[in-house]
């Protein structure tokens, strides 16, 4: 083969890998973002939404949103009850003891659904029992259940035997008709005596007191009420009324008066939760 024969075969080799390292390193720049742009990939799941506007006081249901709600573990056993809450702002909780009741109840869920706001319900087993639907309501309308013993009985009076039947039947009932087991846990005439606290840790429950007593079961009068919710209204508090136990048209009337007060004040009315006690 002559001379210059070999040097063009060379060349035209040469040019050849160079060609070919030239692609192969294309292709690697392009795989690590140096390469030509390409529009991303789509991300998966569903598409983005503009953020909603937040209320300044209201709170919105829970069911339907998120997650469900992973059971919490056992919580410690306490030697007195949790009195307030913490928190940032001007937050506050409502209670309502004694029901559910087939005449007042629904008419206390009826304005806090038109003001927006969520409360807690500790419940008696025996009414709980006859009036099923109106737990589910409550499920429903984003509030919390909590465990009022069944019959209502002085807890420092019974045995521990007693005091366990009280608390888990109310529990059944409670989980039957709104959906899961109480979290929370409220002695009769807040007397509470260390086997309440015991068996109420053990059946995974919180003990809530109070820090704003209405008296309202003691009928007032309505104005009476209203001043004490208002007097007594601060960051942290909890508030208790009653939705059965007697006639409790003043606790309806009162409520109707003083939450839209607390809101325009600037209150955040809310319920329990484990971390935020």
């Amino acid at each position: 083969m002559k001379k210059d024969q070999l040097l063009t075969r060379r060349t035209l080799l040469t040019g050849a890998a160079a060609l070919g390292a030239a692609g192969a390193g294309g292709a690697l720049a392009a795989g690590l973002g140096h390469g030509p742009s390409r529009p991303p990939a789509p991300t998966p799941g569903p598409p983005q939404r503009s953020p909603l506007k937040p209320s300044a006081y209201r709170l919105q249901p829970l069911t339907g949103y998120g997650a469900p709600r992973a059971a919490p573990g056992r919580p410690p056993v306490r030697s007195e009850p949790i009195l307030r809450m913490t928190g940032r702002g001007r937050t506050m909780m409502l209670t309502f003891d004694d029901g559910p009741h087939p005449e007042y109840t629904p008419r206390i869920l009826d304005t806090l659904a038109k003001y927006e706001v969520r409360a807690t319900f500790f419940v008696c087993g025996e009414m709980a029992d006859y009036n099923r639907d109106l737990l589910t309501r409550m499920a429903d309308e984003g509030h919390v259940v909590g465990n009022h013993t069944w019959s209502h009985p002085l807890l420092t009076k019974l045995s521990r035997r007693r005091i366990r039947s009280e608390m888990e039947r109310t529990s059944e009932v409670v989980e039957r008709a709104y959906g899961e087991a109480p979290r929370w846990f409220r002695a009769p005439y807040g007397a509470w005596n260390r086997a309440a606290f015991q068996l109420g840790a053990e059946l995974g429950m919180e003990p809530l007191a109070w820090t704003v007593d209405t008296l309202d079961w003691t009928t007032p009068g309505t104005g009476t009420i209203v001043d004490r919710v208002e007097e007594g209204a601060a960051p942290g508090v909890v508030v208790l009324s009653h939705d059965a136990g007697g006639d409790r048209s003043q606790s309806v009337r009162a409520l109707r008066r003083y939450l839209p007060e607390l809101l325009d004040s600037g209150y955040h009315l809310t319920v329990p939760r484990r971390r935020l006690i």
